[in-house]
């Protein structure tokens, strides 16, 4: 009998990630305006750069629009684990591995791989509350290793 593997068992400590929650704010009304993050090109994104944004983005929801005044929602799950082969420094350390011979590599962390459009966090909110999830939008934007656009993707009658 022949038994699939998945990718996982050969790895044998997967890193936690570091996203504490995905979705942050009021989760039960509906509001009328989304205003979504979506990257401009192809990248990988750490847990720690998705955290990052979440704290810069949601506390300045917090602070703006109160706790009850928007949902702020990460699209992304950071699944793909990263590894490294760690090499020896120092005296002596030429002696003692292989370089690049059998090298799978130690899992040091996880990222969320995303595509070019691809929408990374959202922020659903009233009518007055616009320009602050833009706002909230762009300081996430600073923490993400790739150039963001913000779009209009429910209620652009609203705020035009």
């Amino acid at each position: 009998m022949v038994r699939a593997y998945t990718r996982r068992e050969y790895i044998r400590k997967i890193p936690g990630s570091k996203v504490v929650q995905f979705d942050m704010g009021n989760l039960t009304d509906e509001f009328p305006v989304r205003v979504s993050l979506a990257v401009k090109n192809p990248t990988h994104i750490s847990h720690n750069a998705l955290e990052a944004a979440r704290i810069a983005s949601n506390r300045f929801m917090q602070r703006k629009a109160g706790r009850m005044g928007y949902h702020l929602k990460i699209r992304v799950f950071p699944h793909q684990i990263v590894r490294e082969n760690p090499m020896a420094t120092g005296a002596g350390a030429d002696r003692v591995q292989n370089g690049m011979r059998k090298s799978f590599g130690k899992s040091i962390s996880s990222e969320a791989i995303v595509k070019k459009n691809q929408k990374v966090i959202y922020i659903d909110t009233n009518k007055k509350n616009f320009n602050d999830a833009k706002e909230s939008l762009r300081r996430a934007a600073m923490k993400l290793p790739v150039s963001c656009r913000i779009v209009v993707d429910k209620g652009e009658e609203l705020v035009k």
